[in-house]
């Protein structure tokens, strides 16, 4: 069985958490979705009594935080609720993702059947189709701040190999960071790395979480299924949400090491 959380922050509902949670009750092996809302006085709550559809009410729980509380603190409230109920998947999405309900399926059969896997990511393209490379190495801090700062031209290769360009993306790929808008999660291996690091209010934490599931299990970029992912890359439009990336990759960078991290190293030379 599998678990769903969604955390939510101002997001559009008809345009476009409706229709995706709409999508979601039809996956088979749902037991239950979370909407986990970060927002102020829970300004969505109206809109998600499910009067439309009250047959779906009872796989669809919503929660309104006390404040924002972050990204990884969000959804760890509800991975928890997965490891007390024991759910052998939980994924953890983005609102702005679109994703068919019998490719969620097949993810979890698959997962069922590779018990090495603890991680999964499927392709992720922008709505005009084009690749998202979301899969990467491990970062420095050249990689994260140059790509920011620095004129692309300056820093192409580097990037390119980051992104994992130099490799075929049309295989599998044993990748040691995996975007946070689609994570499919084995709820023991999650539990086993240690869930979401709450220091992080948002954007490393999935740099941070899959590195630790990768030290025992697969965290695999599987190009079997695509997904369609709306990417705000909201810190390049906003200084307050720019101010917030610095900072948190910095709480990153101090956790792991900034030029010094062996691991790193070591997960970024691997055979992919």
């Amino acid at each position: 069985m599998l678990n769903i959380s969604i955390v939510l922050y101002h997001p559009k509902w008809e345009q476009e958490v409706l229709p995706l949670v709409t999508e979601l009750l039809k996956v088979k092996n749902l037991r239950k979705i979370y909407l986990l809302d970060n927002s102020e006085q829970g300004w969505l709550k109206e809109h998600v009594d499910m009067k439309q559809a009250p047959s779906a009410s009872q796989k669809l729980r919503y929660m309104t935080m006390p404040e924002n509380l972050g990204y990884g603190k969000a959804h760890n409230i509800a991975i928890r609720e997965s490891a007390y109920h024991k759910t052998e998947f939980h994924l953890v999405m983005n609102s702005d993702i679109r994703v068919k309900a019998e490719d969620i399926d097949a993810m979890h059969d698959w997962m069922l059947c590779n018990p090495q896997v603890g991680q999964l990511m499927p392709k992720v393209v922008n709505p005009d189709g084009t690749q998202q490379y979301l899969a990467k190495r491990l970062p420095s801090p050249l990689d994260v701040f140059g790509r920011r700062f620095l004129p692309p031209s300056w820093i192409k290769k580097r990037n390119e190999r980051y992104e994992l360009r130099d490799l075929d993306l049309t295989r599998p790929v044993n990748a040691p960071y995996l975007s946070g808008c689609f994570m499919m999660l084995r709820t023991k291996a999650v539990v086993e790395a240690g869930l979401f690091d709450e220091r992080f209010f948002m954007y490393p934490e999935d740099i941070d979480l899959t590195r630790r599931i990768h030290r025992n299990y697969l965290t695999l970029y599987y190009p079997a299924w695509t997904i369609t992912h709306a990417h705000a890359r909201s810190s390049y439009k906003n200084k307050h949400m720019l101010r917030i990336h610095i900072r948190n990759m910095c709480r990153y960078f101090h956790k792991w090491g900034w030029f010094f991290d062996k691991e790193r190293r070591q997960m970024n030379k691997m055979q992919y």
